[in-house]
């Protein structure tokens, strides 16, 4: 029974660390549209894409 504990929480561990890693770039994404979305009505799109993956980097 001990064991099967476990074993089921190094599992639940390595699920949480994958699921971090892949969903990470997702929200960073997200976070960096929207600042582009805000920068653009004050420069240019090339610009505001530059100045956003500089904050959010």
């Amino acid at each position: 029974m001990k064991n099967k504990t476990v074993i089921s929480a190094i599992v639940v561990i390595i699920m949480l660390f994958l699921v971090r890693s892949i969903y990470s770039d997702h929200t960073l994404k997200k976070v960096i549209g929207a600042c582009i979305l805000a920068q653009t009505q004050t420069s240019s799109m090339e610009e505001a894409k530059q100045i956003c993956a500089d904050k959010f980097k």
